[in-house]
């Protein structure tokens, strides 16, 4: 995802649902987007001796779905936290029991499905050009690539203190 908003509602008296149903803007790339509904809260001048119970309509795979998401009541439970992720749009909270105010909170997420679809191409063409390379190379007998050189990387490239070269291994082994 390319972009991240945060998202916010409140359910009460005289608005009893909310639709978030995001717009594709024409600005030439078609965008994913996805809705994460993170917590509900119960507004501070919610009635005492009443419940609150926020239901949720979306789309499944087959039908639409209502499912209650919140109970909520003064005293008791004030906030529910959540991790619902909706990425079919539309999505409808409606508030089914209780006059609120509910207040949900979440994030926006945007992407684009062009972007991404880029992206995999690029690395598509990556993954080909390197096995272009490793076909040529076999079919030459030799290498194309050649051996990184070693080089010393002390000061200056002196040589180490008693002469340039390595000192040999003592081997303990019994010779037969």
């Amino acid at each position: 995802m390319a972009d991240e908003y945060f998202y916010g509602a409140t359910l009460k008296e005289g608005t009893k649902y909310v639709t978030w149903d995001p717009e594709n803007k024409s600005d030439g790339f078609p965008r994913t987007h996805k809705l994460v509904i993170k917590q509900c809260i119960l507004g501070h001048e919610a009635a005492g001796d009443e419940y609150n119970v926020v239901q949720v309509e979306t789309m499944t795979i087959r039908d639409t779905l209502r499912i209650p998401i919140a109970v909520l009541k003064v005293g008791e439970t004030r906030q529910c936290r959540m991790d619902l992720e909706f990425s079919d749009a539309p999505v409808t909270f409606t508030l089914i029991e209780g006059k609120g105010p509910v207040h949900i909170h979440g994030q926006h997420l945007l992407g684009s499905l062009v972007e991404e679809f880029e992206d995999m191409e690029e690395m598509e063409e990556e993954v080909l050009d390197e096995e272009e390379a490793d076909e040529d190379e076999d079919e030459d007998g030799a290498s194309a690539k050649k051996k990184p050189k070693l080089t010393n990387n002390s000061k200056g490239n002196k040589p180490a203190a008693g002469g340039g070269a390595p000192a040999p291994k003592n081997d303990n082994r019994k010779r037969k």
